[in-house]
């Protein structure tokens, strides 16, 4: 069910956890074809930070449900706002979270479109590490190769094989029927000029045939794994490597 991926702790509890880092989930609120929600970057969003969440004792924040999707301008449902919106979001949860005593932050997104939060977590650690973006792409793609993937995550763009697995094993109900014959595979050169009505009628680039509910639970553990890795960069547990000049 879409609510047990969403925080119910209250202020007794969270002042017990007293977490140092708190997780935000980023999602979308944009055109997934025929077979999955417009929500279905959110849910991943959320299940994703959930789980890092529970696993490594952190604070989990409810997720941001609408962001930049403006490629998927002109389905009916989609919905974005500003890459400056966005900005100005996570800069004031980051602020907010500071004052109370929560001094990092790592951004969970589940939409590829949202470029702009790579800009905000830079500027964000110029002082020192405050915050992290996760998944990071060797996170994704570890986790395709630990799942059995077929596709790659170049052809299998959106509402694919990665994302319809993972509404198969988390909310099976909200997939519906005729994924199975949703492939629409292509090239997309100028997708920030075009969009994605450009490249696709059906609003698929990917092959959802391919998915099955076991390959997004394997998608998952692997991503939570791997998210010890950006947990210790983050807290200062593991120093970057020692530059060695030629």
């Amino acid at each position: 069910m879409i609510m047990d991926l969403v925080t119910t702790a209250t202020t007794t509890e969270e002042a017990s956890r007293a977490a140092d880092v708190a997780v935000l989930p980023v999602g979308s609120f944009e055109q997934h074809g025929d077979h999955l929600p417009l929500l279905t970057d959110t849910i991943v969003a959320c299940a994703i930070a959930k789980a890092v969440a529970t696993t490594y004792d952190l604070m989990l924040l409810p997720p941001v449900t609408i962001s930049c999707s403006q490629e998927h301008a002109g389905w009916p449902g989609s919905v974005s706002i500003r890459s400056s919106t966005l900005i100005s979001i996570i800069s004031d949860v980051a602020e907010s979270l500071r004052r109370s005593g929560v001094d990092r932050l790592v951004v969970v997104n589940g939409h590829g479109g949202n470029y702009v939060l790579s800009n905000i977590v830079q500027e964000a650690n110029v002082d020192g590490r405050r915050m992290a973006l996760y998944p990071r792409r060797q996170d994704w793609e570890t986790a395709r190769q630990q799942a059995g993937l077929a596709s790659s995550s170049h052809d299998d763009m959106h509402a694919g094989e990665i994302e319809t697995s993972l509404l198969l094993h988390l909310c099976p109900e909200l997939v519906r029927n005729g994924y199975r014959r949703a492939d629409h595979i292509t090239e997309r050169p100028d997708l920030l000029v075009l969009g994605m009505r450009g490249y696709t009628d059906s609003g698929v680039i990917g092959q959802p045939s391919l998915a099955t509910a076991g390959k997004g639970k394997a998608v998952l553990d692997s991503l939570t794994t791997s998210f010890a890795a950006i947990l210790a960069v983050l807290r200062g547990e593991v120093e970057p490597p020692t530059r060695r000049d030629a």
